[in-house]
């Protein structure tokens, strides 16, 4: 082979092999973008802001709303009961029964002291009106009238003291039926039937009034701060102010008739760090019996202007919560937040997100921070959604 073929054929043959890389290198690339993964696909939400109502759980005890001793306020023997241990009494009725007849032998007496002491001032009267008239006459002396006209004053007392008398009478004849003070469940008799009673340390029975009852329980500091802060807001504006209490026993079920707040201390228990609370509550049907533990959930505030969000966006790591927000250069982003209250199965946000923002609520466990994302978003907003669970 000339020198002339040998450069032609080594021409042909440089080529070749151009061309042989080009298609390698060609092929290469279009393998590649062939295998590059098209951008996840993730569902959002718009963050908005709403009123939200808000809720509090808190441990809780009953108590009676009121409780009464039953003692005798006059002495003497016992003579009788007139109710059942247990049973339920009505304010006014009689209890017990003392001995009547000494306090009636009183309040005869104490009658025939006020005759008497009558007829002694109609005769001071007589005498009055005679002497005056004597005096008028210059008959009688001056000392003569001024006597008869003690006479008749102190015979005037003595009618007023023995009307006293009467009435104390009266009031003890009248204690020897021992009344209810109260309506409510009575307890076991303490004293038996024939035994002496004295007023100073016999106690015949207690009495306990069950409907309504009160609902004992306490907020800690910052939850008592935030709902005078949402109620000051509240009244404000000229909407109601008042906390309702609903109630759920220990097995779960919930209680049939909702209270109302009608105490809160005005000072911190320097033990606990807690403000102690009181609600009433109806207890119509007996089911709330004092001491009994229950889950008292305090409602009535409204948060408004709240960043809500569900609990499926949020993410953790060892330096907190964080969710996926779509920026508008469609990648996504970071977002650390800080989160108030639980709102069913919501979350309350009260920093690091603003309303405005696309939230990946579906598909994050796919997201990179800065790598595109393919966003669809869903009907409803964050905060319409968890205000509608906050309300069922």
């Amino acid at each position: 082979m000339n020198n002339k073929n040998r450069r032609h054929f080594s021409a042909i043959h440089h080529c070749l092999l151009m061309t042989s890389v080009v298609a390698l290198l060609s092929s290469t690339a279009m393998a590649q973008q062939a295998a590059a993964p098209p951008p996840p696909s993730v569902s959002t939400v718009n963050v908005a802001a709403t009123s939200v109502p808000l809720s509090y759980e808190y441990a809780a005890r009953i108590s009676a709303f009121r409780q009464t001793e039953v003692r005798a306020r006059v002495s003497g023997i016992l003579l009788k009961r007139n109710f059942v241990e247990g049973a339920e009494v009505k304010a006014g009725d009689v209890l017990f029964l003392i001995d009547p007849a000494p306090y009636e032998a009183a309040l005869m007496q104490a009658q025939a002291v006020l005759k008497q002491a009558q007829a002694q001032l109609n005769q001071g009267m007589r005498e009055e009106k005679r002497n005056i008239s004597l005096f008028d006459q210059n008959v009688g002396s001056e000392k003569s009238r001024d006597d008869a006209i003690s006479t008749r004053e102190l015979a005037e007392a003595a009618v007023a003291s023995a009307e006293a008398q009467i009435q104390t009478a009266k009031l003890n004849l009248g204690y020897t039926k021992v009344t209810a003070p109260i309506e409510g469940i009575t307890s076991l008799d303490q004293v038996s039937e024939g035994s002496l009673i004295s007023t100073d340390s016999s106690l015949l029975t207690s009495i306990t009034q069950l409907d309504p009852v009160y609902v004992n329980f306490s907020f800690s500091d910052a939850e008592a701060r935030e709902i005078r802060h949402l109620i000051d807001l509240m009244k404000s504006k000229g909407q109601d102010q008042k906390l309702r209490v609903k109630l759920t026993f220990g097995d779960g079920s919930a209680y049939g008739h909702e209270g109302l707040v009608d105490f809160t201390s005005a000072t911190v228990d320097v033990n606990t760090g807690t403000i102690q609370a009181r609600a009433v509550i109806d207890n119509p049907d007996r089911q709330l019996i004092p001491g009994q533990f229950v889950r008292a959930t305090v409602s009535g505030v409204t948060a408004d202007d709240a960043i809500v969000i569900p609990e499926v966006a949020l993410m953790q790591t060892p330096q907190g919560q964080f969710v996926y927000t779509v920026g508008k250069d469609g990648k996504a982003k970071i977002n650390t937040v800080t989160l108030g209250q639980k709102v069913g199965s919501n979350w309350i946000v009260t920093s690091g997100l603003a309303a405005g923002e696309q939230l990946i609520t579906e598909g994050i466990i796919k997201v990179r921070p800065g790598s595109p994302v393919q966003a669809s978003a869903v009907d409803a907003d964050a905060g319409t959604a968890a205000k509608k669970i906050a309300t069922n």
